[in-house]
């Protein structure tokens, strides 16, 4: 699949723009989009396929096109997060314009934190200059040629990425890198923690939760390497794995928000 030839676009209006969440370091979410083409073989978000009907995860995308006027009239306490069930640079941002539209709008004083794996983020500079309290930050994993293309082929390279963090930087913006998904063998975090420290402010670490990455990428992941399949899904020896990273990131003395971890059960 192409990532625009079979794109179906269900345009609705929203009633609310922020909706309270339990993901960690934020209150509320913004999801502008539902769906994202980019459409990760791992992607968590796939679950959003239960309850949006329109065809394969990555083949549709729900435009919730009224969202700029919503926030006009909203506002809230605490941190918000861009986005939890999209990416808000996908490749329709660039014609749609919603995300820019959204943030122009949107109270300036608001606590705002974008993630992305899109360079296009750097189109919005001069709107999140505007913003009193901003983080905005860039998926990065570090997946060679031959992953990347079976599992994220649609994303811009990690040097995309890592160039995006620095032009951020150096534009004043506080940014953060989002190591994720940590997969043994596959994700030198020791590495990307060195490419990147100089001109990252903080990081957020997150190690692959394998239930959620759905049966494709399990199937995909116990054929191609079944040694990292097997250190994610022995309870024993993904604990040892994670505190042998968590080793790695302490000794590389950088500011950490958070960890996110998955244990498997057994």
């Amino acid at each position: 699949m192409g990532i625009s030839m079979k794109l179906k676009l269900i345009k609705i209006k929203a009633k609310k723009s922020f909706t309270p969440t339990k993901i960690p370091g934020a209150d509320y979410v913004i999801n502008q989009y539902v769906g994202c083409q980019y459409s990760c073989m791992y992607c968590y978000a796939k679950f959003m396929c239960r309850w949006y009907k329109y065809g394969k995860w990555g083949e549709w995308i729900v435009v919730k096109e009224n969202l700029p006027e919503l926030v006009k009239k909203e506002n809230v306490k605490g941190k918000v997060y861009m986005s939890s069930v999209s990416d808000p640079y996908q490749p329709i941002e660039k014609k749609l314009e919603l995300t820019r539209d959204i943030l122009k709008s949107m109270n300036k004083n608001i606590k705002l934190g974008i993630l992305t794996k899109s360079d296009l983020v750097l189109r919005d500079i001069d709107v999140f200059k505007e913003f009193k309290d901003i983080e905005v930050g860039l998926t990065i994993n570090g997946f060679n040629k031959y992953i990347k293309k079976k599992i994220e082929p649609f994303y811009p390279t990690t040097e995309k990425r890592m160039d995006a963090l620095k032009i951020l930087h150096e534009n004043g913006i506080k940014n953060y890198a989002f190591i994720s998904p940590i997969i043994p063998n596959l994700v030198d975090v020791g590495e990307l923690i060195k490419e990147t420290k100089n001109f990252t402010d903080f990081y957020w670490f997150e190690f692959l939760n394998l239930r959620a990455s759905g049966k494709e990428f399990r199937k995909w992941l116990k054929q191609n390497y079944p040694e990292s399949y097997e250190v994610l899904s022995d309870k024993v020896k993904a604990e040892k794995y994670i505190k042998d990273v968590i080793e790695i990131i302490k000794s590389n003395n950088i500011k950490v928000r958070g960890v996110c971890i998955n244990h498997p059960k057994k």
